[in-house]
């Protein structure tokens, strides 16, 4: 894709935050910066983004599609009641990418770790027991910019 004044604001946009966005509040960022930008655009744009390997995106079922601006090695937890989601340094060692190895004949080259629980604010404020072992139970909004 051609490396446009779109294509440039939208992966900008991406790299301001560590706050895992969906493409709506890309799209709020962007048309700010490029005013006749269109939401097909930036989808077009994250979907680009993501073939060339410079943003990752993260879908869970019955929620929007999250984009995050940093590609690189990193793990995250995700809320199951809002949907926040937050990077984290805690990652397996390298003795877990070869027992992987090992029990499925796969050759690794990478992987993406994610937890799931509930955010301090959520853990706060609900009973534990509705989120213990599934995250299907979670109905809540998106869970938008946290």
């Amino acid at each position: 894709m051609r490396k446009t004044r779109q294509y440039q604001a939208v992966l900008e946009a991406l790299r301001s935050t560590r706050t895992h966005p969906n493409a709506e509040w890309v799209y709020d960022q962007v048309r700010g910066r490029v005013p006749g930008v269109s939401l097909a655009t930036v989808y077009r744009i994250l979907r680009s983004l993501e073939m060339e390997g410079a943003i990752t995106s993260m879908e869970y079922a019955g929620r929007r599609t999250r984009f995050d601006g940093y590609p690189g090695p990193h793990n995250h937890v995700v809320c199951l009641h809002c949907g926040a989601i937050e990077d984290v340094d805690a990652a397996p060692d390298e003795s877990t990418k070869a027992k992987v190895e090992l029990s499925s004949g796969f050759r690794v080259s990478h992987y993406r770790l994610e937890w799931f629980g509930l955010c301090p604010r959520c853990a706060a404020n609900s009973d534990p027991l509705r989120y213990q072992h599934s995250d299907s139970t979670c109905n809540s909004n998106e869970g938008a910019q946290i």
